[in-house]
């Protein structure tokens, strides 16, 4: 079969599933546009500040549109969180103190995360004598709830931690609604401390958040999905007022907590990010329907299947080769507007187990909202596809990998 064949076979397979991520984008864009106008944004609120920051309009605005937006009570959206590793541990180190337990229920969390939990002399939450117990997903990737009323019922947890997104493990992304299984069930066991999700790549992929079912905190990247490809750098964290305090006490300092913060370059790219995050977010989850479905046509595994449904824009596919796979990454690369001419090699990347590849010529460095790849190089041999600002850009990337993948 002919390339541009594949690719109309599989956006004939794709039509109803197309369909069902427009009807989650229209809903998303009429909640997000409610937010702004509940909050009378205006163009004031886009004013660079510098200093201090007292009386920022914009960063109070700001974050006040989000937490209307995902349900919350509050929230910090701020240029100073640099990734989401940086916002997740902000968050866990403002909740948490010593000699309190954690119960990871999704499995060891992400690569970047772990040496944050149990880092020996790092700064860990380790070293300062947090504790945990993890818990492994079943066999069809789902939270083990059995598992979860067994450790509570034999030991005192202050944290619930979930991981939405798969990272780098061949499972499925949670859906908000078995979060929110999740919330309901725990809270029926007694548990009384914090939910916390880490949220990354889920934002605007259903129509409801975390905080919607029950979630005491969620975090994020503003350069994947809620940045919208416009938000140059940054991070947010919302939910429960209390949990949020304690968040700004160790973004900042307890005696000022949320009270500064000034950002001179000015905030209408993270307003108009957000704003464009539905859309945005739409489009890369077609985007990664099509390589998907066209993978699976060629033979290739998806997780998730194409004809399941979404939870997070990220698509895993696996190789039989690490040739294979380095040659994935690298076509997702040579069709990228910035750096196309690059040639990728697998590095030692900070907070990694292992090398990875990466493919992410994208106009904000290293922005997963924009079309991008990356894998670590183990086994299974498996790309991590995600992202795409425009379908259209998505279809000619599509075009071009298999292109060079049916060579």
């Amino acid at each position: 079969m002919k390339v541009d064949e594949l690719i109309k076979t599989a956006e004939d397979d794709l039509k109803e599933s197309f369909a069902h991520v427009d009807e989650v984008a229209l809903y998303n864009q009429e909640k997000v546009l409610n937010a702004f106008r509940e909050e009378q944004i205006a163009l004031r609120h886009f004013a660079a500040t510098t200093g201090y920051g007292y009386g920022d309009e914009g960063r109070e605005a700001l974050k006040k549109v989000y937490a209307h937006a995902f349900g919350a009570e509050s929230a910090i959206v701020s240029p100073a969180l640099l990734s989401g590793t940086h916002a997740l541990t902000v968050a866990l180190f403002g909740v948490l103190r010593p000699g309190m337990r954690i119960l990871f229920v999704t499995g060891a969390p992400y690569d970047t995360i772990c040496p944050v939990i149990w880092g020996d002399g790092n700064g860990s939450l380790t070293d300062f004598g947090v504790t945990f117990n993890i818990i492994s997903l079943t066999n069809r990737g789902r939270i083990d709830l059995g598992n979860v009323a067994a450790n509570l019922g034999m030991w005192h947890f202050d944290m619930i931690y979930v991981q939405r997104s798969r990272g780098y493990e061949l499972r499925d992304a949670l859906s908000v609604d078995e979060i929110g299984r999740l919330c309901s069930f725990v809270r029926k066991k007694g548990f009384e401390g914090c939910i916390f999700v880490d949220n990354c790549y889920g934002e605007f992929v259903e129509k409801s958040e975390p905080t919607d079912v029950g979630a005491d905190l969620i975090v994020g990247s503003l350069i994947k999905n809620p940045g919208g490809g416009l938000a140059p750098t940054g991070g947010y964290i919302a939910g429960r007022d209390r949990y949020v305090s304690l968040c700004e006490n160790r973004l900042t300092a307890p005696s000022v907590g949320g009270e500064i913060g000034s950002y001179a370059y000015g905030y209408q790219p993270y307003f108009q990010g957000f704003f464009l995050a539905p859309h945005v977010v739409a489009q890369s989850l077609k985007g990664g329907l099509l390589i998907g479905r066209c993978m699976e046509l060629l033979g290739y595994k998806n997780y998730p299947a194409t004809n399941k449904p979404l939870a997070d824009i990220t698509r895993a596919i696996r190789f039989k080769t690490e040739k294979e796979l380095c040659d994935f990454i690298q076509s997702v690369q040579e069709v990228s507007p910035v750096d196309s001419f690059v040639k990728l090699e697998p590095w030692d990347m900070p907070g990694y187990e292992d090398k990875v590849i990466m493919a992410a010529g994208t106009f904000v460095a290293g922005a997963s909202i924009e079309l991008s790849a990356d894998a670590p190089i183990r086994k299974p041999y498996t790309a991590y596809f995600q992202g795409g600002l425009t379908y259209e850009h998505c279809k000619l990337a599509c075009r071009a990998v298999l292109e060079k993948l049916l060579k």
